[in-house]
């Protein structure tokens, strides 16, 4: 692609594997207060329940319609309830171990150390923008090793909105000293990333890790990092 000079990058699920690294943590936290043994659901039952809440409650904070203090106090207390476990104290126990432990896993995705090496090697500028939490973020990048390839990182808790809002492409594009025209964006999110990057008028590729098959005409979708070398 021409005159592209700085890429950014999403960073949860795009390149620091938060899926995998979160049900590693969790199925940790469940064997460690022996929730099968006490209120007899599984882990995987309790995995997959609490994925789609925390997935509908990140839609609603990415929408301006609730905000982290409150997916902090219901993601965990809100799958408990679906179980009929109602104990907030115990909800409250897994949220703080949870941002504190999930750090400790620090697998990225298939490609991406060997993706920010060429990219590098090519001379781009590389950048981060999260729509995570300020401190979370920056402990995954120190924590992966792939602070060193970065220029910047912008956190949603920078500037108080998360993408697709436009502010904090704005926000991200002057903290990198960079042109919208020079720049394109790399993300999994096809709302937050690719809709946010279309509406800004920023360049994007779209990394269809789920395989969710979205497509529109112009727009370049990879379902492997390795993919991004062909444009970039």
């Amino acid at each position: 692609m021409k005159n592209i000079r700085h890429i950014f990058f999403d960073l949860d699920n795009t390149l620091w594997d938060h899926r995998k690294n979160a049900k590693i943590t969790l199925e940790q936290l469940f064997k460690k207060y022996q929730i099968q043994e006490k209120y007899h659901f599984t882990f995987d039952d309790f995995h997959v329940k609490y994925e789609e809440i925390n997935e509908h409650l990140w839609d609603l904070i990415r929408d301006g319609e609730i905000d982290k203090d409150y997916l902090r106090a219901h993601r965990f207390h809100d799958t408990f309830l679906h179980f009929s476990l109602d104990n907030f104290e115990l909800a409250q126990i897994f949220e703080n171990q949870f941002l504190d432990e999930i750090i400790a896993y620090n697998e990225l995705v298939d490609g991406s150390l060997e993706l920010l090496e060429y990219l590098e090697s090519k001379g781009y500028q590389l950048h981060i923008i999260s729509n995570g939490f300020h401190e979370v973020t920056h402990r995954k990048i120190d924590g992966s090793g792939i602070r060193r390839y970065m220029k910047t990182v912008t956190s949603a808790d920078d500037v108080n909105v998360r993408k697709p809002n436009p502010i904090i492409f704005e926000y991200s594009l002057q903290k990198a000293n960079a042109e919208k025209s020079e720049s394109i964006l790399i993300g999994d999110d096809w709302i937050a990333d690719v809709k946010g990057a279309q509406n800004f008028g920023m360049d994007v590729i779209f990394f269809d890790a789920l395989s969710e098959n979205k497509t529109e005409e112009g727009l370049i979708t990879v379902q492997k990092l390795e993919e991004i070398r062909n444009y970039l």
